[in-house]
């Protein structure tokens, strides 16, 4: 039982030395990254978005193959009867019926 409490307390005497070594250290590293790179990150995360929204609207919502959106969008249907589309940034734009356009299909 002795040897039991000796090994649970050196383990939590070094646990404890441990944290104090972790949280002494200063963060000496600064990025600052350059303005092309933040422009290429965003669009990329944008492109991202929205390929995945896209990909989600197809599984789970009703395409509806007669109208297009404003600017010639692919317009879904979901499951409240609502009509909209994605936006280059992955977002859903809810469209009402009478701004929907006829296909050139």
């Amino acid at each position: 039982m002795k040897t039991l409490w000796k090994s649970m307390l050196c383990a939590l005497m070094m646990s404890v030395s441990f944290e104090g070594i972790a949280q002494s250290g200063k963060d000496t590293l600064k990025v600052n990254p350059d303005p092309a790179i933040k422009k290429t990150a965003k669009k990329v995360g944008n492109k991202t978005s929205e390929i995945a929204a896209k990909g989600a609207a197809k599984v789970v919502d009703k395409t509806y193959k007669d109208k297009v959106g404003p600017q010639g969008q692919t317009i879904y249907i979901d499951n409240e009867s609502r009509y909209y589309y994605i936006n280059t940034k992955g977002k859903k734009v809810y469209v009402s019926k009478s701004r929907l356009k006829p296909s050139g299909k």
